[in-house]
């Protein structure tokens, strides 16, 4: 039903979330985190059923544990530096497009024959690595 009245709607701010880890998974602090196909938590990978959700905050094991019987906190809305395939490298003409997930640290400029997922968009690129918003 549509409001006949004003309405306080709640929000959260966004930038930090909880997220209910994959079963079987480890998460290390820093690394690359996408939700699975069913919505869970899980260090990135190279498959085409991910989709990009931030940095972990903190590691957390969920190797001996279900589908969500761990939460990791998860860092979004922001540049984070991440690794350069070396075999498929992002370059300077990517910035402002999407690159794509490699594993939980690295980024590469292609899907792959449509293998990987998309990471976020390139904000930049050095010898240190590549800047993923």
């Amino acid at each position: 039903m549509a409001l006949t009245s004003d309405r306080n709607t709640p929000y959260r701010d966004g930038e930090l979330i909880s997220v209910p880890v994959a079963a079987g998974v480890k998460i290390y602090a820093g690394s690359l985190v996408v939700a699975t196909a069913t919505g869970y938590a899980a260090p990135g990978s190279t498959a085409t059923t991910l989709t990009y959700l931030g940095r972990a905050e903190e590691q957390v094991d969920n190797s001996a544990g279900a589908d969500g019987a761990r939460t990791v906190l998860v860092r979004r809305r922001k540049a984070f530096l991440f690794a350069n395939s070396a075999t498929d490298a992002v370059d300077q003409a990517c910035v402002g497009k999407p690159c794509y997930i490699v594993d939980d640290q690295t980024v590469a400029k292609t899907h792959g024959t449509n293998t990987r997922s998309a990471c976020g968009i390139v904000l930049g690129v050095g010898a240190e690595g590549v800047w993923v918003e």
